[in-house]
C-alpha cells in the first residue's frame, strides 16, 4: 500500500471512529459538551444496526419497555395495554422479586422519570422516561461482550443492570443500551479453594444474576452449612454492585465487608475482552474491582469467594414509636440514648438494623453473631438501664438461632420497593460517635423533617467491619476499618415533581441533610452504593486516599468511557444534560 493509499485508510478510519459516531455538540454554562449518540443524531444506529446486534446475541435483544406499559395504549407508536398483564403489574408492584425479574425496572424509580406508571386509565400518557431503548437479556458471556463492543463502537450509553436494586439511578439512562446479568445465576461451592491467594478455605463462585437470599439459602443446603458476607436485603444482586462499591451485611462485623472475602472475578472489560482478576492475574484490576465502585471497571460474570462455617445468632427488635409516646423530647432522649451506643454494639461484634423517621425509631434487629440470648442481654443490658432510668417507653423481643440463615429469615423484614426519594448519608467514625455522639443523634433527628413541609426517613447500619477484618487491601474507604454507624437518608418525594422542585429536594438532602451530617461526623466519610449524588468532594468522601489510584486504573482499564455511573472513579468530566437525559463530556 502506497502512502497515500495509507493517508485514505487512516482518514477513513479517523472518520469513522471520532466522527461518523459523534453525539452532538453542546455549549453550557461557557463549557464545551461532545455527547454520546442518541436517537435525534444521524449517528444513531439504524433499525438494521439493531437487527445486526441482535442476530449477534441469539435473539435476546428485546425493545425496552417500563413495567407500567401494558397498563397503557402505548409507548411512542407500540401499542401496548393488554388487561392481563396490567392486573399481574398492579398486583406487583411493591413486590421486590417481581421486580428485580423484570428486565429494566428500578426498585427506587425516581431517577426513571416516573413517566409511565401503573394506572386504571389507558389513555394516560406513556413515555420511556429515562429508560433504555434496548436491553440485552444476557444469556452467555458472549452477548454481554457483544453488547459491550457495540455501544463502544457506536458511542452510546451503556448501563449495566442486574437487579434495578439501587438508590442512586445507575441501573438506567435514557436512551441507553441495557446489558441485563441477571440470568447468570450458576453458583458451585468447594469444599477448599486452590487458587491465587493465601485462602485454603472453602469458598463458592457466584453468578451476578444471584441475588442475597437465594445465595443464602444456597449456602445453608451445603453440608457442612455454610455462610457468605452479603447484605441485609433480600434481592440485592451480590456479585454486581454490592461487591463493587464493597458490601455491608448482618455478618460483617466478624468476617468484614462483602468485597474483603472476594478471591477472584471473572469479567469483560470496557474493550470486549474477557478477563480473570485475582491476586496472580490483573491485580490492578482484582484491586480496584472490591469496593472501586459498581459499572466503573468491567462487567463482572462471577465473583469466588470466601465461605465461612455457619455460626449461632442471636437478636433483639426494639420499638419506640407512638403507640408509646407522642412526647417529642421523650422519643429524642430515646433515639440519643440507642444511638450515642453505638461504639459499645461494634466492640461486641454486632451489627444493628434500624429506621428512623418523624416520632418512630425500629431496631430490627440488634444482631449478635457466635452469641446466644443471654449474650444479647448482657450486651444491651446498658441500653436497657439508661431506658429505664430516663423513662423512655418501649418494647422488645429477643429470639436466639442455632444459625444465622434462620436467624436471617425469622429477624429481617422485606422492604418496600417503589418508594420515591433523594438518597443522601453518611458513614460516622467510633472517633465520630465518641467525640459528638449527641451532635451525630440531632442532625439524624432532624433529617426525619428537614424543613416544615420535608420530611425524611433514615435507614441506619451500625456495623464495624474492622472488628473482624482490621486491614484489607482493596480499594474501600480506610474509614469503614473503624467505622460504628452508616445511616442513610432519604428526602421524601411523590415522584411527579417539577424539574425544579426535583432540583431544590436535592438540594435539601445535600446542604441541609447532608451538611448537618458532616458537620456532626467531621472524622467520616460517605458509601458509593447508598449516598448522595451531589456529594461534596465526592471523589475524597466515597474512597479517601485510596482515589487517586483508581482514577489510575479507570483510564487504563476504560480510557473512552465507555462506562458510567455517577460519582465514580473518572467520572469528573462527564454530566448529564438537557434534563436528566443526554450523557455528555467536557471538551
Amino acid at each position: 500500500m502506497g502512502r497515500l493509499s495509507l493517508l485514505v485508510s487512516l482518514l477513513s478510519l479517523t472518520d469513522t471512529v471520532f466522527g461518523k459516531w459523534l453525539g452532538e455538540t453542546k455549549t453550557v454554562g461557557g463549557k464545551k459538551y461532545q455527547c454520546k449518540c442518541y436517537s435525534d443524531n444521524e449517528c444513531f444506529p439504524t433499525p438494521a444496526d439493531w437487527a445486526a446486534l441482535n442476530k449477534t446475541v441469539g435473539g435476546t435483544l428485546k425493545v425496552t419497555l417500563p413495567p407500567g406499559a401494558p397498563c397503557h395504549d402505548s409507548v411512542g407508536n407500540v401499542s401496548t395495554y393488554n388487561a392481563a398483564a396490567c392486573a399481574d403489574v398492579q398486583a406487583n408492584w411493591v413486590n421486590e422479586q417481581w421486580l428485580t425479574d423484570h428486565p429494566i425496572a428500578n426498585l427506587w424509580p425516581l431517577y426513571t422519570n416516573n413517566t409511565c406508571l401503573p394506572t386504571t386509565n389507558p389513555n394516560t400518557p406513556c413515555t420511556r422516561g429515562f429508560y433504555g431503548l434496548y436491553v440485552v437479556q444476557a444469556t452467555k458471556k458472549e452477548h454481554i461482550k457483544a453488547g459491550v463492543d457495540f455501544a463502544r463502537k457506536r458511542n452510546l450509553r451503556l448501563i449495566i443492570r442486574n437487579t434495578g436494586h439501587d438508590f442512586m439511578g445507575r441501573s438506567t439512562g435514557y436512551e441507553s443500551l441495557i446489558i441485563n446479568t441477571h440470568t447468570f445465576k450458576d453458583v458451585k461451592f468447594l469444599k477448599k479453594y486452590a487458587g491465587p491467594g493465601n485462602w485454603t478455605g472453602s469458598a463458592a463462585t457466584v453468578g451476578a444474576g444471584v441475588q442475597g437470599r437465594e445465595l443464602y439459602r444456597q449456602a445453608f443446603a451445603q453440608d457442612p452449612k455454610v455462610v457468605i458476607v452479603g447484605g441485609e436485603c433480600p434481592t440485592v444482586g451480590w456479585a454486581g454492585g454490592y461487591i463493587q462499591g464493597g458490601g455491608h451485611g448482618p455478618l460483617t462485623s466478624i468476617y468484614g465487608m462483602g468485597a474483603d472475602n472476594v478471591l477472584s472475578f471473572d469479567a469483560i472489560t470496557a474493550k470486549g475482552e474477557y478477563v480473570t482478576a485475582n491476586a496472580e492475574e490483573n491485580p490492578d484490576l482484582f484491586w480496584a474491582l472490591k469496593g472501586g465502585g459498581p459499572s466503573t471497571f468491567a462487567v463482572v460474570t462471577s465473583i469466588t469467594v470466601k465461605t465461612f462455617p455457619e455460626v449461632a445468632v442471636a437478636g433483639t427488635i426494639v420499638n419506640i414509636n407512638s403507640t408509646h409516646t407522642n412526647d417529642t423530647k421523650v422519643f429524642n432522649e430515646g433515639f440519643k440514648i440507642f444511638h450515642n451506643l453505638a461504639n459499645h454494639y461494634v466492640k461486641h461484634g454486632m451489627f444493628v438494623y434500624f429506621e428512623l423517621s418523624v416520632g418512630r425509631l425500629h431496631i430490627a434487629p440488634f444482631v449478635g453473631p457466635r452469641m446466644d440470648e443471654a449474650k444479647v442481654n448482657e450486651v444491651l443490658k446498658p441500653l436497657f438501664d439508661q431506658l429505664d432510668a430516663a423513662k423512655i417507653p418501649y418494647d422488645k423481643y429477643t429470639r436466639a438461632f442455632p444459625t444465622f440463615f434462620q436467624f436471617y429469615i425469622d429477624m429481617f423484614e422485606d422492604e418496600q420497593p417503589n418508594q420515591n426519594s433523594v438518597v443522601g448519608g453518611r458513614l460516622f467514625t467510633q472517633k465520630d460517635i465518641a467525640e459528638n455522639g449527641d451532635k451525630v443523634a440531632d442532625a439524624l433527628l432532624m433529617a426525619s423533617q428537614p424543613t416544615p413541609d420535608i420530611f425524611g426517613f433514615s435507614v441506619g447500619h451500625i456495623v464495624d467491619p474492622g472488628y473482624g477484618v482490621p486491614v484489607a487491601d482493596n480499594a474501600i474507604h480506610p474509614k469503614w476499618r473503624n467505622s460504628s454507624s452508616f445511616v442513610i437518608t432519604n428526602v421524601i418525594m411523590n415522584g411527579d415533581e417539577s424539574w425544579a422542585v426535583k432540583k431544590d429536594r436535592e438540594s435539601v438532602q445535600t446542604n441541609i441533610v447532608g451538611k448537618a451530617l458532616r458537620e456532626a461526623g467531621p472524622d467520616g466519610a460517605t458509601y458509593v452504593n447508598e449516598g448522595d449524588l451531589y456529594e461534596p468532594n465526592w471523589q475524597e468522601s466515597y474512597w479517601g486516599s485510596k482515589y487517586p489510584q483508581l482514577l489510575k486504573l479507570r483510564k487504563k482499564w476504560d480510557p473512552e468511557g465507555v462506562f458510567y455511573t455517577q460519582t465514580t472513579p473518572g467520572t469528573e468530566d462527564w454530566e448529564v444534560l438537557d434534563y436528566g437525559a443526554k450523557l455528555c463530556k467536557k471538551v
